[in-house]
């Protein structure tokens, strides 16, 4: 019995060898299991129930961390690409009219939103969470608040004519005098 779990053995790996699906070799795994078994003198109805219980252990609980370890690099291509991307809408999205359509990347997409109910009008930000057959499903793009700046001293004007740079400068010369005269204060209270 050892040489046919031997041979099963070679067998699946020269089929996963040639797939690379990640499903035979697992088998594989179940089949060395049966052939030390055979080899210790196990009987062959504990050979084969074995087997299966280690073959199937594998294939449920590792192939899903081979897959995903594996295909870590993996580059996404085509349309999967899209997903996470923004896109502008270039026609009005309705889903109850089943009209819509974006622009992402350079190309023009059929597009519906997540919910039925939200129409997004030309000209909307929207990401794009899915595709389906040849259609993206895309929500609105969270609208992000810029940081609040606590120290308003430190704020720079956008653009100042001249005019509007002069008087901040003599605002800031008349109120030097009268922060020294305070710092004075203090130090002479203390």
């Amino acid at each position: 019995m050892i040489v046919f779990w031997l041979g099963l053995l070679v067998i699946l790996i020269l089929i996963e060898l040639a797939t690379m699906g990640l499903t035979t070799i697992w088998f594989a795994g179940g089949a060395l299991v049966a052939a030390v078994l055979a080899a210790c003198g196990g009987p062959v109805w504990l050979q084969i129930a074995l087997f299966f219980v280690i073959s199937l252990i594998l294939l449920f609980f590792t192939r899903p961390l081979a897959v995903k370890y594996f295909n870590k690099d993996r580059i996404r291509t085509n349309a999967e690409g899209l997903v996470g991307r923004q896109a502008i809408v270039i026609s009005e999205i309705d889903n109850l009219e089943g009209i819509g359509q974006v622009t992402v990347g350079g190309q023009e997409w059929s597009a519906r939103s997540t919910d039925d109910g939200r129409k997004f009008p030309v000209g909307t930000v929207v990401l794009i969470r899915a595709i389906n057959g040849v259609k993206l499903i895309v929500e609105e793009k969270p609208m992000q608040q810029a940081p609040v700046q606590q120290d308003f001293t430190q704020q720079m004007p956008m653009q100042q004519t001249s005019v509007e740079q002069e008087s901040v400068q003599q605002e800031s010369i008349q109120q030097e005098p009268i922060q020294q005269e305070s710092v004075q204060q203090e130090f002479t209270q203390q």
